[in-house]
């Protein structure tokens, strides 16, 4: 979109940060001896040999459908190692400056970060580590196709979706119509905003989480599909934001998490495939649930953020696909997801009874979490979904606690 300096423009979005917060509660599973896993039916599905429709997405339950975003469809901008063709990279609508907030600040609170500051930077100290942006700026929902990748109108510009889906009239210089501005709608990252912490603050944060793994006597996972590493005779869940942002990145660019060196005799089961160099299905749905413990678990995940936070991270997983800009996207188009496939398996939980009492039930968990309501998709929007499932799973466990015993 080109950038022009007149009073009159309103750029394509409104800012927002929010700072992150640790995703912490495991659920108790009726089955103390059935370890589900995300990747469960992603093996049968590595093949890749069909494609399924999006079906009833959500209900009033925890695990809504929000996967999709206001357009339906969404995507980002790629490396600016590639050229432009009239739409402005991520990157360089993602802005710089520092925020006073450590990372590891931003993982323990639940206050809302700085708004969005018009733009200036604050500059680079000598030595720094590279940032991916500081603030969200910059960013909205847009029309993309089924990969993620923007459609471009005639003149080369991306095209700003309204609340129902139908893209907002432009200029030929890609400036929105006057009387329109309000109609945009900006992505919010919740606290997917510790993307734009610096490269070293990701890289300690993956270093820690590999440290556990390669301690642990035993790897499974939580029904969200976090990962469950028996370190000393005690089950850890990796539930920080910031590891689960890191072995994302990881997992979804190379196809295996770099590192990984288990103890003799430790085996990761039906997880191999983190441990291989192919980008499989499973591997993706896998990284679904890492992207879905570093995000808000009250919030949403929805497309524009899924491919937004891949650009401002870098990613473009091993074959990437170029769009009508020029820009390298992930490729999604060989992901499958069935959410009734997928949690197959019981949760335990406090139950009200309706009259200020409670009772532990035991429910299958696309019952008590999703009102049973079963879903099946094929690229961003089955990736989407896969994410914002295991998000809604993290919430349920943390709004119904089982009491200690």
């Amino acid at each position: 979109m080109n950038n022009r300096s007149t009073k009159q423009r309103h750029r394509l979005v409104v800012g927002l940060t929010v700072l992150a917060v640790s995703i912490g509660t495991a659920l108790s599973l009726g089955s103390a001896h059935t370890v589900w896993s995300p990747m469960a039916a992603a093996y049968a599905q590595d093949t890749h040999g069909s494609s399924h429709s999006s079906g009833a997405q959500g209900t009033s339950h925890k695990g809504s459908n929000s996967g999709k975003g206001k357009s339906g469809t969404s995507g980002t901008h790629g490396s600016d190692d590639h050229g432009s063709s009239g739409s402005k990279s991520v990157e360089s609508k993602v802005l710089s400056g520092g925020t006073g907030v450590s990372a590891d600040a931003e993982e323990s609170s639940d206050r809302r970060g700085p708004k969005y500051g018009g733009g200036k930077t604050t500059g680079k100290p000598t030595g720094a580590s590279t940032k991916k942006g500081d603030l969200y700026g910059d960013l909205n929902v847009i029309l993309r196709d089924a990969n993620g990748v923007p459609i471009l109108d005639q003149y080369g510009h991306v095209q700003p979706l309204d609340a129902d889906g139908n893209p907002i009239p432009l200029t030929p210089e890609g400036d929105i119509v006057a009387g329109s501005e309000d109609l945009v709608v900006p992505v919010e990252f919740s606290r997917l905003s510790v993307a734009r912490s610096a490269t070293k603050v990701l890289d300690k944060s993956y270093d820690e989480a590999i440290s556990t793994l390669n301690s642990a006597t035993a790897i499974t996972v939580d029904a969200s599909g976090r990962l469950v590493a028996t370190v000393d005779g005690v089950a850890k869940t990796i539930d920080s934001p910031l590891e689960n942002l890191a072995l994302y990145e990881a997992l979804l660019s190379k196809g295996y998490l770099p590192g990984l060196d288990l103890k003799d005799g430790v085996s990761l089961g039906n997880l191999s495939f983190l441990s291989d160099q192919s980008l499989t299905n499973s591997d993706m749905l896998q990284a679904a649930s890492f992207l879905a413990a570093a995000s808000d678990k009250a919030g949403s995940i929805n497309q524009d953020m899924v491919v937004y936070s891949d650009s401002i991270l870098g990613i473009t997983g091993l074959t990437p696909v170029t769009g009508a800009d020029g820009k390298s996207y992930v490729d999604f188009s060989q992901v499958s997801y069935d959410r009734g496939d997928t949690y197959t398996g019981d949760i335990t939980y406090l139950k009200s009874n309706g009259d200020g009492t409670y009772a532990a039930v035991t429910e299958p968990i696309l019952t008590a979490v999703f009102g049973g309501t079963d879903y099946s998709g094929t690229q961003l929007d089955a990736f989407t979904q896969a994410a914002d499932d295991a998000r809604a799973v993290i919430e349920f466990a943390h709004d119904n606690p089982m009491p200690s015993e």
